[in-house]
């Protein structure tokens, strides 16, 4: 059984920046990892996701060239360093494992198995 815990989010001013962690229990280091968030009143969407390996990444458009998706599977942890925050960027973020290593794209909510309870992200302007 996989336990995924999330923390690092916070309140920031827009053009900030935080980096989130998600701190795995039980083996994920053959899993590929992803984090969605989901927005007040808004579904949850994707925004990124790493392979097993780290080799292989993708992200949502509205977040890259901001955000950068890591891991380290020594730690079971992955990262979510986001940089140039927006206020649209306010979500609560979710981390995310599937069974499979790599990703898949689209990369949807069905294709995870796994899920945190998440953590608030809030970018004032």
């Amino acid at each position: 059984q996989v336990q995924l815990v999330e923390s690092g989010g916070g309140l920031v001013q827009a053009g900030g920046s935080l980096r989130l962690s998600c701190a795995a229990s039980g083996r994920v280091s053959r899993s590929a990892m992803g984090w969605f968030r989901q927005g007040p009143g808004k579904e949850r969407e994707f925004v990124a996701a790493i392979s097993w390996s780290g080799g292989s990444t993708y992200y949502a458009d509205s977040v890259k060239g901001r955000f950068t998706i890591s891991r380290d599977n020594a730690k079971n942890t992955v990262y979510l360093q986001m940089n140039s925050l927006k206020p649209e960027d306010t979500a609560v973020y979710y981390c995310a494992a599937r069974y499979s290593g790599t990703i898949v794209v689209p990369p949807i909510t069905e294709n995870y198995n796994y899920w945190g309870q998440g953590t608030q992200v809030t970018v004032s302007s």
